[in-house]
């Protein structure tokens, strides 16, 4: 289903988005692709929603991504004999330990020896989404005195976050293993991985899906980021997200980071996901903050393959409304002449195979002459990661066998993922790709395209062939017979 934008929208389902008509509305709304979130939902409901997601598939005749989102290690303080809680004052001394004792207003169970193993004095300690800020003063194998920084109150199972060192935790706990089995097995496309701390973490998640799913790494971490390099190279795709980011950094330090991440993802090829209260006032409103909104088009300038919502969609009052905002921002943002100044300015790829000449080369033939669409034959789906990777100001036709391949590709930047026959010969590849940039309406029997393939057929990063080929077919001729 062709788009009139190139970036994508990832809509989050929960509560006001789980029967089959509220997941199709958000579906025609503009949602590209579907977030089953690990933390939320039986397995139960979760094999509900992708059932209808399939059924919405199958009935438009089109790939749709559905995204696993896997919940990651929670790290909460014990409970307290006052169930309303006690108040922390500033500069006041407050013990964390592994006693289960309820708590009081000089100590609290840490439930976690991992934390107690890892902290250092100095090392700072958020609890309650950064509400309240403690500093290390002692610790031990079982205790951390801590300073009162900012005070406030604090109650039952309230989060912590360490932003200061590297927890010997791994990034799947045992519910997080258990989650991954049963989404692999239901046939998710993409699955993310949170508490992401270094590249180990992202290969042990790989071992397990055992290639039933593509994995994309939540940078949430200051860790993450000082690492950020090493964990992109060995994942498929990444997510900013700026919730735990905005808590475990000073909030200033978050769009820089956002930038910095987006362009490096651009450059490798890789899809990136800008996340986290983008339009968070949709909740419980019909119209977002013009703050909200620049938020969002900023994403969009940069260059982000998709950009998120959460609550938005999946608990709030007007999911729909929320989809369709993104939608408008999206098409209104890239049809502004500074957003194309600005991608071309900030493209960067390094080009040293045969693919990066041929995609290069298809783009730059694009935009020199009157070319209506990139067609792309791509097994695996790195052709046409390396053609979004150019971010051409044609539109991009991604065409494949494998169902699989389609569907994950429809997280990524332009991509219209088409669903094809086996190809075997470079005519008929050319016929099909001809007959999907009709079907998906960016072309008229009067229009050119440009085709690129590989040959041998049907094996992957072989992607070696580009043809500027009519989209009237009766025109069609193999330059070469053997073709």
């Amino acid at each position: 289903m062709k788009r009139d934008r190139n970036v994508k929208i990832v809509a989050t389902l929960g509560p006001a988005s789980s029967t089959y008509d509220e997941i199709r509305g958000l579906f025609e709304a503009g949602a590209d692709v579907f977030r089953l979130n690990m933390s939320h939902g039986s397995h139960p409901e979760i094999a509900e929603r992708h059932a209808i997601i399939r059924k919405i598939e199958a009935d438009l005749d089109t790939p749709v991504c559905i995204l696993a989102d896997l919940q990651g290690p929670k790290l909460r303080v014990g409970v307290f004999a006052n169930d309303e809680g006690e108040e922390l004052e500033v500069g006041a001394s407050f013990r964390l330990d592994l006693d289960d004792a309820p708590g009081d207003a000089t100590r609290v169970q840490l439930p976690h020896r991992e934390i107690f193993d890892a902290l250092e004095p100095g090392a700072r300690l958020l609890v309650n989404d950064g509400k309240i800020k403690l500093r290390v003063k002692d610790c031990g194998a079982d205790f951390a005195d801590c300073s009162v920084l900012v005070g406030g109150t604090i109650s039952n199972r309230k989060g912590v976050n360490v932003p200061d060192v590297v927890l010997p935790l791994a990034a799947l706990s045992d519910k997080d293993r258990a989650d991954l089995a049963f989404v692999c097995d239901l046939g998710v496309d993409w699955l993310a991985l949170s508490f992401v701390q270094r590249p180990a973490d992202v290969e042990e998640a790989r071992k397990l899906t055992a290639g039933r799913a593509a994995i994309l790494s939540k940078i949430e971490k200051p860790a993450a980021v000082a690492a950020f390099n090493e964990i992109l190279a060995v994942s498929d795709g990444i997510m900013v997200a700026r919730g735990d980011l905005g808590v475990e950094l000073p909030v200033q330090n978050v769009p820089p980071i956002q930038k910095r991440l987006v362009r490096r993802c651009r450059e490798v090829g890789k899809p990136v996901i800008v996340a986290t209260q983008m339009l968070e006032s949709m909740i419980d409103s019909p119209m977002p903050t013009r703050a909200e909104v620049s938020d969002v088009a900023t994403a969009i300038y940069e260059g982000a393959d998709a950009i998120m919502l959460s609550a938005e969609s999946a608990a709030g009052s007007f999911p729909i409304e929320a989809v369709q905002t993104m939608d408008n921002v999206a098409t209104e943002v890239e049809a502004d002449p500074t957003y194309r100044e600005i991608i071309e300015a900030s493209r960067k790829a390094g080009r040293t195979t045969v693919a990066d000449g041929i995609v290069a080369a298809a783009r730059e033939i694009a935009e020199t002459t009157d070319v209506a669409a990139i067609c792309c034959f791509s097994q695996s789906g790195t052709t046409a990661l390396l053609v979004a990777r150019e971010r051409p100001r044609v539109p991009i036709i991604a065409l494949t066998s494998q169902r699989e391949t389609a569907r994950r590709l429809s997280l990524s930047w332009g991509c219209n993922c088409v669903v094809t026959g086996t190809v075997d010969r470079f005519k008929h590849a050319v016929i099909a790709a001809v007959r999907a940039a009709r079907a998906e309406r960016v072309a008229t029997p009067d229009d050119m395209v440009v085709v690129t393939a590989g040959v041998p057929f049907n094996t992957a990063g072989t992607t070696n062939i580009l043809r500027v080929a009519p989209c009237d077919e009766s025109k069609i001729v193999p330059a070469d017979p053997e073709l």
